[in-house]
């Protein structure tokens, strides 16, 4: 089979395209034909930094996390499965298993759904990674019906999706950004969009919660951005945060009595702990897609598996406008 292979890491490390042996289905995985897969900021960092992250494949690596594509073969003990079942999924591109840029990919059954039969391959290949983690990080949080949310970065990858989930679960959203194209994306999925450049955390605080602060907070920029989620929360509330590779001072969460918790959804990948879970979301989600409550955001720049490279250098560059998407 094709597949694009990275024979070393690094920033100006390149993707080639070469023909190695297609996988067989080991017992309860199943063999996919990858039709699309998205690139995730994880994938970037794997691919810039490879040895520096324990989580990256050894060389020469496939990547690639997110997919969609049809079922070509069963392994033993698959029931939920048949043959051409058009499915998604997060299952693979890091430690030892075998990514998505390839033609065909090995994937653990429980990692994976029939695909939201609304969605083209190029659509479905774009929800999984972001959507199990907008999905956890909404219920690690306790979102619920009446609440404040506030979704720092609402129209990026993980952020899209947590405020179209959260305004699901009833709640009332604001979401940051910047610039006009991204609150106009922020505003049309019903949230009240602020843009961060031009306004101080203190008076969207007052604006939509009337200086109480927000029942529940969704960061998806982490780092240094955690100082303006704990400013904008109110007392004992939850934290949400997909980024915590950084040092910041807590002592502003101290005094509000607030939980910080850090959503790092590859965990059952790589430890192979509760990976039905995923599967279970997924199916959910698939569920809300095609009932129309949720709808994935696509850049409008479309990339084929020779133009890999250019997919992963456009994520990187901070001008998409939702998933890069690469289709085979």
């Amino acid at each position: 089979m094709k597949a694009m292979i990275l024979s070393e890491y690094g920033p100006d490390a390149s993707f080639h395209e070469v023909e190695v042996p297609r996988p067989s289905a080991k017992p309860g995985h199943v063999i996919v034909r990858i039709k699309a897969t998205s690139v995730n900021t994880i994938d970037t960092m794997i691919k810039d930094m490879g040895g520096d992250l324990p989580l990256s494949p050894a060389l020469p690596a496939i990547l690639g996390m997110d997919f969609a594509g049809t079922v070509e073969e069963l392994g033993e003990g698959v029931t939920e499965f048949a043959i051409g079942d058009e499915v998604y999924g997060c299952a693979g591109g890091l430690a030892d298993l075998q990514g998505a840029l390839a033609e065909y990919m090995p994937a653990d059954a429980r990692l994976i759904a029939k695909k939201p039969q609304g969605l083209s391959m190029r659509q479905a290949a774009a929800l999984p990674l972001v959507g199990i983690t907008a999905w956890e990080g909404l219920h690690r949080a306790g979102v619920g019906a009446g609440q404040k949310v506030l979704v720092h970065g609402g129209a990026g990858g993980v952020g899209h999706l947590a405020v179209q989930l959260a305004r699901r679960m009833g709640a009332e959203v604001t979401a940051t950004g910047s610039g006009d194209a991204q609150m106009q994306v922020i505003g049309g999925y019903g949230a009240k969009p602020v843009d961060f450049r031009t306004t101080a955390v203190e008076d969207y605080v007052a604006r939509d919660t009337d200086g109480k602060g927000f029942d529940a907070i969704f960061d998806t920029v982490g780092g240094a951005n955690l100082t303006n989620s704990f400013a904008a929360a109110s007392l004992n509330v939850h934290v949400v945060t997909t980024v915590a590779l950084s040092e910041i001072d807590l002592s502003p969460a101290h005094f509000k009595g607030l939980s910080l918790h850090v959503v790092f959804m590859l965990l059952p990948m790589l430890h192979d702990v509760n990976r039905a879970a995923h599967g279970r979301i997924l199916a959910q989600l698939a569920d809300l897609v095609d009932a129309g409550v949720v709808e994935p955001l696509l850049d409008d720049t479309r990339f084929a598996i020779p133009e890999t490279g250019a997919a992963y250098t456009h994520l990187k560059s901070g001008q998409a406008l939702g998933k890069v998407v690469i289709e085979l």
